[in-house]
């Protein structure tokens, strides 16, 4: 990493400021993002919003996707790490890392890398579903599982995509907003931050996946989700650029909504729900590819070769 003059900010002072910017913008983002649907849908849609579900009128669902992309995903994510990079760290470049000077070689190689990556996520969602807490935290695994069923309810509320109009809009707040703006600030600003804070690349990387995974409030998918943070982590590491990591995300993401609309419009027999799409074969398989597939990456982004040697 490049030395910058404003890196005589301490990372802990970073990671204060980071914080506040953080909460500061989701608490205006919400109100604002509240205020619009309020305007548009009247007062009490908010209350109906609480309990959304598929069967919810469209008013609700939209209302729904609109505090999602305003109030979420550009509020939480994408406008504090617009504003820390630009106005507290004042160095846009090493936190966001938003350079395109990488080999066009890696945008394919993501594309194959979250392709094989399917089979490896399902298997870490049926090993996470099956993780139980001991006994005497039964209440708090009781609330972890309503608290997951409740948002599985509100994604597949967002995901109801029996028009092209619908698909269009879900890919949007599912998987482009959420893809910019997480990576800019996870694997752009919380990442740089603790590169600096511990100096050791992979232990940036890990904790931030780790606090990627758990600020989703999804316990039962929290393995899969951080092995994808991992997978971005890297991505963004070794090319130098928010960009692949972004690509991977929207792949990963806007694969659940293309699924999903395949299978609501009886164009596919599969269950994007299902958990059991694959086996145990194709999980070794899989593995094995993404790391083969990883270590080309790796290579390529270093610049020591565009095709592995045998």
């Amino acid at each position: 990493m490049t030395e910058s003059a404003d890196y005589h900010i301490k990372p802990i002072k970073q990671l204060l400021y980071l914080i506040l910017v953080f909460f500061a913008f989701t608490l205006l983002a919400n109100l604002v993002s509240l205020a619009w649907v309020a305007i548009l849908y009247g007062k009490n849609i908010t209350n109906q919003m609480q309990v959304v579900s598929k069967g919810s009128p469209q008013e609700v669902l939209n209302a729904l996707k609109i505090v999602l992309a305003l109030g979420t995903t550009i509020g939480m994510f994408l406008a504090p790490a617009l504003y820390f990079s630009r106005f507290i760290v004042y160095n846009v470049d090493d936190y966001i890392k938003p350079t395109v000077k990488f080999s066009p070689l890696l945008l394919p190689l993501v594309l194959a890398i979250m392709l094989f990556s399917f089979p490896v996520m399902e298997m870490l969602i049926n090993i996470n579903a099956k993780l139980a807490l001991p006994e005497f935290l039964k209440g708090v695994e009781r609330w972890m599982r309503q608290s997951e069923n409740d948002t599985n309810r509100m994604i597949e509320a967002v995901l109801q995509t029996d028009t092209v109009g619908h698909f269009i809009i879900s890919i949007l707040i599912v998987a482009i907003l959420p893809a910019i703006g997480e990576e800019f600030m996870f694997r752009g600003c919380l990442q740089t931050i603790f590169g600096q804070w511990t100096g050791n690349k992979h232990a940036a990387i890990w904790i931030t996946a780790f606090i990627f995974s758990a600020m989703h409030l999804q316990f039962f998918g929290f393995l899969p989700r951080l092995m994808l943070g991992a997978l971005f982590g890297y991505m963004a590491a070794y090319s130098g650029s928010i960009w692949p990591g972004v690509l991977a995300h929207f792949i990963n993401n806007g694969a659940a909504v293309v699924a999903t609309y395949l299978y609501q419009n009886k164009k596919t027999n599969i269950d994007p729900n299902s958990d059991h799409i694959f086996n145990y074969p194709l999980y070794i398989i899989s593995f094995i590819i993404i790391l083969f597939l990883f270590w080309i990456f790796k290579n390529v982004a270093s610049g020591k070769r565009n095709i592995p040697e045998y």
